[in-house]
């Protein structure tokens, strides 16, 4: 063991000694004639005018090479403030200005989302950040939004996050095109439509570009670029604290957020009409979260977690164009360009490393990468290979069982000879066990509370269900990584009432299903004798 580690001291002590020694004589090496002011990785040295040409090119390409927002396609931008969702943001405007050279075609909508009450920030850090936040989303001249998180609605019209529609954990089926000769189609229409001229290039597209401008300039939502933002109640603010107050661990009430905020961009998208929604995720933040999922158990996930485009929700479609970018890449643009960042505080206000599983892998592969600079690069190519199961974006996908939070196809249905059937036995014996108490610790449970039934005598017939079935009918309803967040929960009593309303309808639909199952005409048996009668 010592003599391995001693040989890959010495090969990396080799690989030092080779590295290109850099200083400020060092030209830059696209154009070799200006002097290099970065670094990105070794050896990659570009003078500032080269790399902003390589950032928008990188941005650009990504979009055209994927062929997946389609000429004059709403397109819904998530905001959170940071570096990475800020530089989206300067290259969408960027791209949609009239001197671009190859300029965008979609039309945007800028949405934030504050979440200053799970950050335990007071109400004057909030109407400080939104403040900051407002007046960058002002100079875009794009229709924009700025929900928080415990209310969204129309400024006047609030509608509780706690009761959303039921639809946000629901799969609504929509046509995919094809995006090999539809796309083409597509664009040829666009510009043929704008210009009246058929088959002309250069004119038409100055004129694509003009009318765009206009469109996402004096096109703005009514109510969701005007008006002054108002802090939400104390009420809703108190019932989402609670919620975070019933989650144990810091990981758990992560899970939970970024649960929340996409149920919240997912319904802000759909009411507005969005099809597609940007997300600022960049590949340093991507990698973290690879190895944070494998950990949480949502393996099965990696494609659509991490991948450029994610289809859980059907007719809103997950992008993220900035996965290619590194967190250093983003800093140094942001920093030498001046773009505009609003900082906002993180979930804990004073983490550990050690706090949660998601800021152990944020220092673990940070540490890797300071010595290795190949590791960010390395995990992500890792999760640019999977790729999403045909079954998730197929047509069956819509009678597919999913998640009931994160919307993903439930991994649980699987064979009794497996790793998740042996946890369910060992769980249940345990279980089992703790219920095998003294007569003395039966009393003094059931003494706990007049309202709960006793642990050893079952529930009476046509009474309402008990907190420890509510709880493993949720269960039943949740792929395997949320399960783990889920039991972090004290209580079910603060989830949101969307959430809850949506899992009774499974719940009774399947009882339903199982009371009627010997009436029904099953896919390959029943049918064929019908039709052969």
């Amino acid at each position: 063991m010592c003599r391995a580690q001693e040989e890959e001291d010495e090969r990396y002590s080799e690989a030092v000694r080779r590295r290109p020694e850099l200083g400020l004589e060092q030209k830059c090496m696209k154009c070799k004639e200006r002097s290099a002011v970065l670094i990105i990785r070794i050896g990659d040295a570009f003078c500032k005018d080269c790399f902003k040409e390589y950032f928008v090119h990188k941005f650009r390409a990504m979009l055209g090479k994927k062929r997946l927002i389609y000429p004059g396609e709403k397109v819904l931008l998530a905001l959170s403030g940071g570096p990475a969702s800020s530089s989206m943001f300067q290259q969408v405007q960027e791209g949609l200005s009239r001197d671009a050279p190859k300029k965008l075609r979609f039309v945007p909508g800028l949405v934030h989302i504050d979440e200053g009450a799970v950050r335990r920030q007071s109400l004057k850090e909030r109407e400080k950040m939104v403040a900051e936040m407002e007046s960058v989303l002002k100079m875009s001249g794009f229709p924009y939004q700025i929900i928080a998180l415990e209310e969204v609605g129309r400024y006047r019209a609030v509608i509780q996050v706690f009761n959303l529609p039921s639809s946000v954990v629901q799969w609504v089926s929509k046509d995919i095109p094809d995006m090999a000769d539809d796309y083409k189609a597509a664009v040829d229409g666009f510009l043929g439509h704008h210009t009246g001229v058929e088959n002309a290039e250069s004119g038409s597209r100055t004129c694509v570009q003009t009318k765009l401008a206009e469109l996402s300039i004096e096109e703005p939502e009514p109510a969701a670029s005007t008006g002054t933002f108002c802090l939400p109640s104390a009420q809703s603010t108190q019932a989402l604290k609670q919620l975070f107050d019933s989650v144990r661990s810091l990981t758990a009430k992560e899970e939970l957020l970024h649960t929340l905020r996409s149920h919240l961009l997912v319904h802000t998208a759909r009411a507005q009409g969005y099809s597609k929604l940007m997300l600022g995720d960049s590949c340093t933040r991507l990698a973290v979260k690879f190895l944070t999922n494998i950990s949480l158990g949502r393996g099965a996930f990696l494609a659509m977690d991490t991948g450029f485009s994610d289809r859980r929700y059907g007719d809103v479609v997950l992008v993220r164009p900035m996965r290619e970018y590194s967190l250093k890449e983003i800093s140094f643009y942001n920093q030498m360009f001046l773009v505009p960042t609003v900082f906002s505080p993180a979930l804990n206000s004073k983490p550990s490393e050690k706090g949660s599983i998601h800021q152990l892998t944020e220092t673990f592969i940070n540490k890797l990468q300071s010595d290795f600079p190949s590791t960010v690069s390395t995990v992500y190519r890792t999760s640019e290979k999977l790729n999403v199961a045909s079954s998730v974006e197929g047509p069956e996908s819509v009678s597919a069982a999913r998640c009931l939070f994160c919307l993903c196809p439930l991994d649980t249905r699987v064979e009794k000879a497996s790793a998740f059937h042996a946890t369910l036995i060992s769980e249940h014996l345990s279980q089992r066990k703790s219920l095998d108490l003294p007569e003395a610790a039966v009393k003094k449970c059931c003494a706990e509370s007049e309202e709960r039934r006793c642990c050893k005598k079952p529930a009476a017939r046509g009474s309402t269900t008990s907190r420890a079935d509510e709880r493993l009918n949720l269960l039943d309803l949740l792929c395997y990584g949320c399960r783990v967040t889920t039991k972090d929960l004290t209580t079910l009593d603060h989830l949101p009432h969307y959430v809850r309303s949506e899992a009774d309808h499974r719940t009774h639909r399947t009882a339903m299903k199982k009371e009627i199952q010997e009436f029904l005409l099953h896919e390959n048996a029943d049918l064929e004798y019908v039709l052969k009668t």
